[in-house]
């Protein structure tokens, strides 16, 4: 099998991606790939430390106000939708794959559609509740919609052909036991796990807000903090210290810039407190963990705000909108989840039920399912 996919301009685009490059290969081994990404496009990185091959076109979003700057972007965004087109398929004809997969961004759009107007097969994925600009314009030429969130359906033309598939999940995350994760991380039952974080370049408004709750529980240990700042937020360990906690003395504190052993922090945890990206809240929901969101809210479509309310809406977490975060309700919501176990257990188990472990198995059937079509 010939696989080409598209997808880029966010880890939220080109992970899922590589996850399903990943799937196919292993169940077949002898099958070829090839991604399609931005040339500037931090897929062009990611996909090849992933060992896979990469061309690349141009592709750039139109801006919305009239700046002359502005106008002079959106004029090189025309040419480049024309030229990416173009090339796009040149780069299809040229790899004659059996099946074209597109998992959202820019660079999808004229690639998949490219394929579509060739007549070559394609899907789509989409992992948001409230699905992007790019897959809504595709969804009515793809032979499938594969969703990660079945409230993504509305949101599209009734005229689509859905699948519910959920959203790949790194094994690692899947398999990591909670008892396994805190005897590596040296934790024991004693109190509470919070883990927050809020992406790889960090969430300002998260940092500040945990810094008054990890001050207060450096003072009374009431819960065990790992915390990750992010590359932006390094300035945080000079605020605690002005705080008056030294996270290097305080036994119940762990904060570091980034976490890379996630599989053992989310399964070790109690609750997550994080931003509302679908493969955090996948992950979240694969390991039954309780968590309160606070939404990015300068996403497209506000896209985070919708995810986050899935979950919200099956009491499965709470929510916390940037304009009202503060320490103090932090802490509040926080300390209102953690007080009462039996509160946070009915949040855990309606996580749990929300989790879809299957995404890679769901989406290789579809794919050979619109194969099989012919």
């Amino acid at each position: 099998m010939k696989v080409l996919l598209a997808g880029g301009g966010t880890a939220g685009h080109i992970n899922p991606a590589i996850a399903i490059a990943g799937y196919i290969k292993e169940m077949e081994p002898d099958a070829e790939f090839l991604f399609v990404g931005n040339r500037d496009g931090m897929e062009q990185r990611l996909v090849t430390q992933a060992g896979f091959p990469i061309r690349s076109v141009v592709i750039t979003g139109f801006k919305r106000s009239f700046a002359p700057k502005n106008m002079v972007h959106n004029v090189k965004t025309v040419f480049y939708s024309f030229d990416s087109r173009a090339k796009a398929k040149k780069i299809i004809k040229e790899f004659n794959p059996d099946i074209c997969i597109g998992t959202g961004g820019y660079v999808s759009g004229p690639v998949i559609l490219a394929a579509c107007n060739l007549g070559y097969k394609a899907v789509i994925h989409e992992q948001n509740a409230y699905p992007g600009v790019t897959n809504k314009m595709l969804a009515k030429s793809v032979d499938r919609v594969m969703l990660a969130n079945e409230d993504a359906k509305s949101r599209f033309s009734d005229k689509a052909k859905f699948v519910l598939t959920g959203n790949p999940i790194r094994p690692a995350i899947l398999a990591t036991k909670h008892s396994a994760a805190k005897e590596r991380l040296g934790l024991d039952d004693s109190k509470p796990i919070i883990l927050s974080f809020g992406g790889s370049l960090g969430a300002e408004c998260i940092n500040k807000a945990m810094a008054e709750l990890i001050a207060r529980s450096a003072k009374d240990k009431k819960y065990y903090h790992i915390h990750a700042y992010g590359q932006q937020g390094t300035w945080m360990p000079a605020l605690l210290k002005k705080m008056g906690v030294d996270p290097e003395h305080c036994s119940n504190l762990d904060i570091r810039q980034y976490i890379d052993n996630m599989n053992d922090c989310l399964a070790a945890c109690d609750l997550v407190v994080s931003r509302a990206g679908a493969i955090t809240l996948s992950e979240i929901q694969a390991k039954g963990r309780p968590a309160v969101l606070i939404p990015s809210p300068f996403v497209a479509e506000n896209h985070q705000y919708h995810n986050a309310m899935s979950m919200v809406n099956k009491k499965a977490a709470m929510l916390i909108e940037q304009k009202d975060l503060t320490g103090e309700k932090l802490m509040e919501t926080v300390d209102s989840m953690l007080t009462d176990k039996s509160v946070l257990e009915v949040y855990r188990r309606n996580a749990q039920k929300m989790a879809i472990t299957d995404a890679n198995e769901r989406i290789y059937r579809t794919i050979k399912e619109v194969l099989a079509e012919g």
